[in-house]
């Protein structure tokens, strides 16, 4: 393992860009995972990273020791740093200090959805669009198609939030979803806090495409008109909505209910 201990180090300044830019995370098609967990399963159901990063204090913990060692077992390069350095380039507070340059996967085409998918609509924040993906890969959904303006899925905080849910899942962005929903093949749903039906009227024993919008405005008037129906989720506290992450999640087991009660349902 490699150290290194100047902030001046060429390595180190493309580590901190990763870190900190979005705009260089898209454009060099990598991103950082942060974290025991999330490097774990990186390993287990994915590959070999391109490069694994250690706290010097963190590299006597056993977990945190297994893992380099298997980098180190499939020739992937590993380097430490010291406490300062490290910091400049985790967001995670108190964690156990190790992360991995990864490549963001290649996306494929969806083409004419046929399957259930999870449609986002400039939705904006990080810990949504993680708790949503976790929901979609549990609930056996393998498509997520982001619209323009909705937060990168490979952002350091999604990736925290989805524990690993990315792996699991299809995630294309940057998609004009009014064409994905004139062309699919199936039932595409939107949420709406006007709609007349609830998620409990309507058949989801069959593939449907959910449609999610904006956490405070929703989805887009014009998502809305191409939408086979709009559903709405009932409540009875004196509350105008449920948060967008906690709305998938409902949609989305309910679909499962009404799939496993179905002897020929399938997602």
């Amino acid at each position: 393992m490699k150290p290194i201990t100047s902030r001046d180090n060429p390595l180190y300044k493309e580590i901190k860009l990763l870190a900190t830019s979005s705009q260089a995370r898209r454009k060099a098609r990598r991103t950082l995972l942060d974290g025991i967990h999330l490097c774990d399963v990186y390993l287990r159901q994915v590959g070999h990273p391109v490069l694994a990063i250690v706290n010097d204090a963190a590299s006597a913990h056993p977990e945190v020791a297994a893992l380099v060692a298997e980098c180190e077992r499939r020739r992937v390069q590993a380097i430490s740093l010291p406490d300062s350095l490290y910091k400049a380039i985790s967001q995670v507070e108190n964690g156990i200090g190790i992360l991995f340059v990864v490549d963001t996967p290649e996306p494929s085409d969806p083409g004419a959805l046929a399957e259930s998918a999870v449609l986002l609509d400039n939705l904006q924040d990080p810990g949504n669009m993680g708790s949503i993906l976790r929901s979609a890969a549990a609930a056996g959904v393998r498509h997520v198609l982001c619209g323009p303006g909705t937060v990168f899925a490979w952002s350091p905080k999604v990736l925290r939030a989805g524990m690993g849910a990315h792996f699991l899942l299809n995630i294309v962005e940057g998609i004009d979803l009014e064409t994905v929903v004139s062309a699919a093949r199936v039932p595409v749903l939107a949420t709406s806090s006007h709609a007349a039906k609830t998620v409990y009227d309507v058949d989801l024993s069959r593939p449907v495409a959910w449609m999610f919008g904006h956490e405070g405005q929703g989805v887009s008037e014009n998502l809305l008109r191409k939408a086979s129906v709009t559903v709405g989720i009932p409540h009875i506290g004196k509350i105008e909505s449920l948060n967008v992450a906690a709305s998938v999640a409902v949609c989305l087991f309910e679909q499962v209910r009404q799939t496993m009660a179905s002897p020929d349902g399938k997602t």
